[in-house]
């Protein structure tokens, strides 16, 4: 935090956050709180501080000012088929262990207007969203599963790339979107199922633009021109959002949001794998290699200012009505400096009043921009279910092989 966010500024934002609080895009626990203690909500209270363990707990939310958090169920990419279809449900199920086991604080919700009752209630609406397409295994009745039981978004990939989609960090299969994977995003939009653009590559995105019939969201992605990390979002990109209607909520990733940070994580990432552990474990053991890695090779320190400039940005070339937050908690061993953990929100908030961010704008940031789109996606899979049918296509049906 830049010692030019004065406690006026602090107090500016956090009365701010109690009338319109963030909605944040992406936040990893479930996939952390299985690898800690295998989902035990006994074995840790999440009512306590539980900082130097998660990012994340009940107190540290309320005080970052957080009235809605879509809960990522990710699972990882290189898992495939019915073991990765069981090991999302397997998250989706401590999602909803957590909702029932603290009904005072959240709120499962469904829909915009669940958002806005738990924002009256004082709860904070907990959502889910499936990071990667490979949760469905190829299947378009999987993925009507998935929103039945509430998965309200779905990244189309994660880090690998499908037969029907591709990755920003892996070599191309479908070149896009296949037509399969157009097919997924068309069943999407008649669900009311957010079509979520992070992870993928920038012909992914346009021809998810390009064929959607909703408006679609990026969860934790930040600007392409400001930080040359294939996880960011191309210009090109960020102004198709406007006619589309879409929000692209930008991440705190050190190495999304600052090319120092880029370089330093590629290196802490093959220190993970000579160690054994993959990049993205958050065992406690592997959280130790990871602190090992950087108390020999200081790491490249990104600041709520950096975010900011990115902030900065993306308003510029797509509009404040097409902005959201996706902080990554509890999916990354670091983050910038006064973004710790989800309590630092105001500094973010106050950081962007420093910069002349009026209220109204900042409300649009931080709530009213993410419950827009998920209302937009509801109403147009209204009209699309009054005149089709769920898809019964297949993969082999429309791409020829399954991969």
């Amino acid at each position: 935090m830049t010692s030019e966010l004065t406690s006026d500024l602090i107090d500016r934002a956090k009365a701010l956050l109690r009338e319109a609080p963030v909605v944040d895009g992406h936040n990893d626990l479930p996939w952390a709180m299985r690898h800690h203690v295998g989902y035990d909500l006994d074995a840790i209270d999440l009512t306590a501080d539980q900082s130097g363990r998660l990012h994340t707990d009940l107190a540290r939310l309320a005080a970052g000012g957080v009235g809605a958090q879509f809960w990522s169920v990710f699972v990882r990419s290189d898992w495939a088929g019915d073991h990765a279809v069981s090991a999302t449900l397997e998250q989706m199920d401590f999602v909803r262990a957590l909702i029932d086991r603290h009904p005072d604080r959240l709120r499962l919700a469904l829909t915009a207007d669940d958002m806005e009752t738990a924002r009256a209630e004082g709860r904070i609406a907990s959502l889910m969203g499936a990071e990667g397409g490979h949760s469905i295994d190829c299947s378009l009745a999987t993925l009507r599963a998935l929103h039945r039981l509430g998965v309200r978004y779905m990244t189309l990939t994660h880090n690998d790339s499908l037969p029907w989609a591709d990755a920003a960090t892996d070599a191309p299969k479908a070149g896009g979107l296949t037509r399969f994977g157009e097919e997924v995003v068309h069943e999407m939009n008649r669900l009311g199922m957010l079509v979520d653009l992070s992870h993928v590559s920038a012909d992914t995105m346009r021809d998810a633009l390009r064929v959607t019939e909703a408006p679609v969201l990026f969860s934790h992605s930040s600007a392409r021109a400001v930080c040359d990390h294939p996880r960011n979002i191309p210009d090109d990109v960020l102004a198709l959002l406007p006619g589309n209607g879409g929000v692209a909520m930008a991440t705190f990733v050190p190495q999304f949001v600052l090319p120092a940070a880029a370089e330093w994580s590629a290196a802490a990432d093959e220190n993970m794998r000579a160690h054994g552990f993959h990049p993205f474990e958050s065992t406690p053991a592997a959280t130790e290699c990871q602190h090992a890695f950087a108390a020999l090779h200081p790491r490249p320190i990104a600041t709520t200012a950096t975010v900011a400039d990115h902030l900065d940005h993306m308003r510029e070339v797509a509009g404040i009505d097409h902005l959201g937050i996706g902080g990554d908690f509890d999916g990354v061993a670091f983050l910038p400096e006064g973004l710790d953990d989800v309590s630092g929100y105001p500094n973010l908030i106050a950081e962007l009043l420093r910069r002349n961010w009026s209220q109204a704008d900042l409300a649009k940031l931080t709530w009213h921009n993410a419950v827009r789109v998920l209302r937009a996606a509801e109403d147009v899979a209204r009209e699309l279910q009054r005149t089709r049918e769920p898809s019964i296509a297949t993969i082999e049906q429309l791409d020829g092989a399954k991969g």
